[in-house]
């Protein structure tokens, strides 16, 4: 990979230490694949079958079979990303399950996902969510379709795993050799 040399940046990223930003991709992945995996939770406890109620007052077309497949995705698509795994190929229905609720639940509402409705003596009441939070996922699986998992994952892991074989079975042809 080429650098391109940015002398107004190269103090203040060259002050963080460089193997500290190969960790990065770590925290962007715990938030996203838990986010991902609590929703998918959430359906799956509460049964799909009730999800997809929700779905076809939306007017979703098949709206049992796109509950399983929307708590599928977010199960499975969050726990690659938690592990680190397949992460540009899992992005990709998990990005179609947020435009999806983008589109038919939140651009409605705008943009901030937390609106103080009122407050009242027995708490806080918020409003309608809008689709601050579904950017910021968008944005997570980005960066890390883009940058990789980073060091500590199961992708790399497997690297690894592969590189050391690779060149066990090097070293071992070269030492059959007469």
């Amino acid at each position: 990979m080429m650098k391109i040399p940015n002398p107004a940046s190269e103090k203040t990223s060259m002050s963080l230490m460089p193997a500290l930003a190969a960790w990065a991709p770590l925290p962007i992945r715990f938030a996203v694949g838990y986010g991902f995996m609590a929703h998918g939770y959430a359906k799956f406890s509460r049964g799909p079958e009730t999800f997809a109620v929700v779905l076809h007052t939306l007017g979703v077309p098949a709206p049992e079979l796109a509950a399983w497949v929307a708590t599928l995705t977010e199960l499975i698509g969050g726990a690659a990303v938690m592990l680190g795994v397949l992460i540009p190929w899992v992005s990709i229905p998990m990005a179609g399950v947020l435009l999806t609720a983008l589109v038919t639940v939140h651009l409605p509402y705008g943009f901030f996902s937390v609106k103080l409705a009122e407050v009242t003596e027995t708490g806080i009441k918020f409003g309608s969510v809008g689709y601050e939070i579904l950017l910021l996922y968008l944005a997570g699986l980005l960066a890390l379709t883009l940058g990789g998992p980073g060091k500590l994952s199961l992708e790399e892991w497997i690297a690894r795993r592969r590189h050391h074989d690779q060149v066990r079975k090097t070293l071992e042809q070269l030492a059959a050799r007469p």
